[in-house]
């Protein structure tokens, strides 16, 4: 009796696996870098590089390493890290800024988004949380830790936007919203706004307005839609601008 031979299943190819995102973590304190360190390397792909003690290190490190995204504390010796972000975008040009601090100084958060960091972050912030912002900074996300959205709105109020936060023309009411070609937002839409505005976080949004939040972030993705923004910040800004030309 003949048999003929069965198939080989070819096994499928193995996917891909996403690069991590690389880290220079910068801070002077030794035992919070070294903690962090230790806490970032719990999440999947994250990877710390590199560490440095100050600005002038850490100045060194980037070009070497050219990590996507550098993790800087604000208060370090010799030159403070507000002053330090151009010179790193500068030596490490594709690696992200994010600001990792203490300072809740609404001229710290001002100057150092003008400077062109990618966010600025509190070092209160919880470990998901930060491990998320980091991933957004890596995208090209503009992040700002929730509590500071309110001191960043007056900021830009009294000094300009920066560049990182830019806006449309800000129309004065929906009707000439859709008449420039952008979409006019619902009611609950408006009374979303109002709240980013006055620099609210999701949960006190929902509480607030007394509605879930995930109806909020449904709501935040639909205003950013609609205008034409990529982030909560430029909705802020917009918004604030908006309430002066009313």
């Amino acid at each position: 009796m003949t048999t003929s031979a069965l198939p080989v299943a070819t096994p499928p190819a193995p996917a891909l696996a996403t690069p991590p995102v690389t880290l220079l973590v910068v801070d002077d304190h030794t035992l919070f870098r070294r903690g962090l360190i230790a806490l970032l390397g719990q999440y999947d792909g994250l990877s710390v590089v590199g560490e440095a003690g100050d600005a002038a290190q850490a100045l060194r490190l980037a070009p070497q390493l050219q990590p996507q995204v550098i993790l800087l504390d604000n208060h370090l010796p010799g030159v403070m890290g507000v002053d330090a972000i151009q010179g790193l975008r500068e030596v490490s040009p594709t690696s992200r800024v994010l600001m990792l601090t203490v300072s809740e100084d609404a001229q710290d958060l001002a100057t150092a988004l003008r400077n062109g960091a990618q966010g600025y972050l509190l070092k209160t912030i919880d470990g998901d949380l930060l491990a998320q912002a980091i991933r957004r900074a890596a995208r090209g996300e503009p992040v700002v830790s929730p509590e500071l959205m309110g001191k960043l709105v007056a900021a830009f109020q009294s000094q300009g936007a920066p560049e990182v936060a830019s806006a449309p023309p800000v129309p004065t009411d929906s009707t000439v919203v859709a008449a420039n070609g952008f979409t006019p937002l619902s009611p609950r839409e408006e009374d979303v706004l109002r709240e980013i505005a006055r620099g609210a976080s999701n949960k006190e949004i929902a509480r607030t307005l007394d509605i879930a939040e995930t109806t909020v972030k449904i709501h935040v993705q639909h205003i950013l839609r609609k205008l034409g923004l990529s982030s909560r910040v430029q909705a802020a800004v917009y918004a604030s601008d908006r309430q002066r030309s009313e």
